[in-house]
């Protein structure tokens, strides 16, 4: 796993193997920036990584500049190497929190400027997440999720969805409010 660009551009990360993760890959993960660099100023921007796993769009996120990336996770392996890593590099505005997403996402209170979601692609609920995030205001106005699925599920239309793009097996929805 490396980091693609920002002031940490070029730095691998070597997350423990006994994670129960499934991470993006650096293929798609560098067409996902791609695009991104485009449609958002990371300056400024306030993040949120549902099933955050190994942090890999977190770090990538607060690298590029994000003000600030919540890393949410139910595994406590995972949110203590997201932690240990943010401190480790130097990249004081990662928070990473434990907590099961479907809980936090009822309980979330703030609102942010650009949501990425990665589930466990088993995940029965993973077709009803942008909806919840949605219907709880959690995105800013302007702001983008992005849904992260196996190419092969059948996602909901929604007024909000406005793209889909699939790199292999995975593939990325994005939803703007």
């Amino acid at each position: 796993m490396r980091i693609i660009g920002g002031t940490h551009g070029g730095l691998r990360l070597h997350p423990p193997t006994s994670l129960p993760v499934r991470p993006t890959t650096d293929l798609a993960k560098e067409a996902l920036f791609n695009i991104l660099q485009h449609q958002l100023d990371f300056t400024d921007l306030h993040a949120l990584d549902l099933f955050a796993g190994t942090g890999n769009i977190t770090f990538e996120l607060a690298s590029r500049g994000a003000m600030d990336v919540t890393a949410v996770d139910i595994h406590f392996k995972c949110v203590q190497y997201i932690a240990a890593t943010a401190k480790k590099i130097q990249l004081p505005g990662i928070r990473a929190i434990k907590a099961d997403v479907l809980r936090f996402l009822v309980k979330c209170e703030d609102t942010f400027d650009f949501i990425f979601i990665d589930p466990p692609y088993d995940l029965p609920q993973l077709p009803q997440l942008p909806q919840l995030v949605l219907e709880r205001n959690l995105l800013r106005e302007q702001g983008l999720l992005i849904l992260e699925h196996p190419s092969t599920r059948q996602i909901p239309a929604h007024p909000a969805l406005s793209d889909t793009r699939k790199y292999g097996y995975s593939s990325f929805s994005f939803y703007k409010k």
